[in-house]
């Protein structure tokens, strides 16, 4: 989803979405959480990160310049986060921007696979890390700064 059809879905709702990381804190008073803002095409998002999956996806989440986001929508009256519980760093998809004919490639689950007959790709074997591959060399060329609080 966009991050602005995210912000607009119902409460507990899974989904997913992606966009720039604009604004990582992390404040003392938060007992550990990490908030983020990102932004797509469409508008931003606000993102929360529980400890646990900060841990899980702690050098995604310090380092992605563009980030994929799955997990559920909590609402409380006008504030709306999206709840991560997934995390996937799209920052070599942002280098190639300038250089794509198609859309970004969605990551699917083992889930999806066996719906679809096992044309997706399964996130075991996709590399760990931030080990980013760029065959153009544009990956200097694209870098977004990011405002990070602690």
């Amino acid at each position: 989803m966009t991050c602005q059809e995210a912000m607009q879905a119902r409460d507990r709702s899974w989904l997913e979405a992606a966009g720039l990381v604009l604004v990582r804190q992390r404040p003392g008073s938060a007992k550990g959480f990490m908030f983020l803002t990102m932004e797509g095409e469409t508008g931003a998002a606000n993102v929360v990160v529980w400890v646990e999956i900060f841990e899980k996806f702690r050098r995604v989440l310090l380092a992605s310049a563009m980030l994929g986001v799955r997990g559920r929508i909590q609402r409380e009256g006008e504030v709306v986060h999206l709840v991560a519980h997934q995390l996937t760093d799209l920052s070599a998809e942002l280098a190639s921007v300038g250089n794509r004919e198609t859309p970004f490639p969605l990551p699917h689950g083992r889930g999806d696979e066996a719906h679809h007959g096992g044309s997706g790709i399964d996130p075991r074997g996709m590399p760990k890390g931030r080990d980013i591959v760029d065959a153009h060399d544009h990956i200097d060329h694209i870098k977004v700064k990011t405002r990070d609080f602690r």
